[in-house]
């Protein structure tokens, strides 16, 4: 028996056997040699590991599905499973049934079953039986239809595609969490998600947002989807699917989204006012920050830096503000010293581009106090410097 079809008929035993994960949750937190002890009096040995393996999983996964608790993981899927909140906002941009091609475990096939009729494609045969046994928790199996199979080689041609590429480099598929930011490493690489995209109708890509996307993709809209403060996913929306040549930051769960082109606007550059911006993830990587700038009447604080400013306290959810308590030079000694001042009990250290040592840098404040600071690495006017200040969350005002 090959270690696929080994793991295969794990797969299968431990989903006729639920009563293992209901003595896991009985027996609850303690130490795992002894756990490991117990459950093999009770069940076959070599359905133990892979069974805390899974409920490990579970656990983790309750932050992507709120069916986590029963649903089918592997390391490697869950890693690169599309979370529902993501896989939901991406599913209502079809119309009519999809190829979900590289499914894997099945996050983003769930998505799109509740709106729509699916062929799921994986080459795995284990990951397409995790995706079948997945679909069944969410009660849609009826609506998906399972191939185990080439991505590239099925009849996608006039039809709506969604492609999630394997991210790990060929030598290391399957076996290894390592991914690769390169596309042309992905699988489907990039010369075969460009035929893949020339035959179909329209469709998805899903990338990491910190892929080597930019320039790739001609005539596509490019999208950033961040997830509570997180950007989790960069999606190529090709063909009849896109907004040509358009770049979207959108921003999860508030549903809040912004489109255009980042040559399209320009901002000043300021010196810090009384209010520090810090941009959402999405809107940095999709390199909106001159568009949010524009629309929100703010100021950069350098050409090179991300932060923003202005004097007038701005409530946007593609923004963080901050009030300015001072402003220092980027001195250790000058920096404890300011932090004596405001007897902070705990610090929020943030950088974009300085290289900051925030370990080390935390351990040596002065933190014997009550209120929560924030210290800031920025630069401003090409100058580093240090600012120390505190979360806003009154005497906002809309824009």
């Amino acid at each position: 028996m090959n270690q696929q079809s080994d793991e295969i008929a794990i797969l299968q035993r431990l989903h006729e056997m639920p009563e293992i994960f209901h003595r896991l949750a009985e027996i609850g937190p303690t130490d795992e040699f002894q756990l490991q002890h117990r459950l093999r009096k009770e069940f076959p040995a070599r359905l133990v590991p892979p069974a805390l393996t899974l409920h490990e999983l579970r656990r983790k996964a309750r932050k992507k599905f709120t069916r986590a608790d029963e649903m089918w993981f592997d390391r490697i899927g869950l890693e690169q499973a599309t979370g529902e909140v993501v896989a939901r906002h991406k599913a209502v941009r079809f119309d009519g049934p999809v190829w979900d091609l590289c499914c894997g475990i099945g996050g983003d096939a769930i998505a799109l079953a509740e709106k729509h009729d699916v062929i799921a494609v994986d080459t795995s045969s284990a990951s397409a039986l995790r995706c079948e046994y997945n679909l069944e928790v969410c009660q849609i199996r009826d609506h998906v239809d399972i191939v185990t199979g080439d991505a590239t080689q099925q009849p996608i041609d006039n039809t709506w595609i969604h492609v999630d590429p394997d991210r790990r480099p060929g030598n290391q598929r399957r076996s290894s969490g390592h991914r690769s930011l390169r596309i042309e490493d992905g699988s489907p690489d990039l010369a075969a998600l460009g035929v893949l995209m020339q035959r179909a109708r329209g469709g998805a890509v899903k990338l990491s947002p910190a892929a080597n996307f930019p320039g790739k993709f001609p005539d596509c809209e490019i999208e950033l989807v961040s997830f509570e403060g997180e950007c989790k996913e960069a999606t190529i929306w090709f063909g009849e699917l896109a907004k040509p040549n358009q770049w979207r930051a959108t921003l999860l769960p508030e549903g809040k989204s912004i489109c255009g082109h980042p040559l399209d606007a320009f901002s000043q550059v300021g010196s810090l006012r009384r209010y520090l911006y810090d941009p959402n993830p999405a809107v940095v990587r999709a390199g909106m920050i001159d568009m949010i700038t524009e629309r929100l009447n703010l100021e950069r604080l350098d050409l090179e830096e991300e932060y923003l400013t202005s004097d007038l306290l701005v409530d946007s959810p593609f923004v963080t503000p901050f009030e300015v308590l001072a402003d220092l030079p980027n001195n250790e000694r000058e920096i404890r010293a300011e932090f004596r001042k405001w007897s902070f009990g705990q610090v929020e250290i943030k950088c974009r581009r300085i290289p900051t040592d925030v370990n080390r840098i935390r351990r040596k404040l002065p933190l014997d106090g009550e209120r929560s600071g924030v210290l800031i690495f920025a630069r401003v006017n090409g100058k580093t410097r240090a600012i120390v200040g505190r979360r806003t969350e009154t005497d906002k005002c809309s824009t």
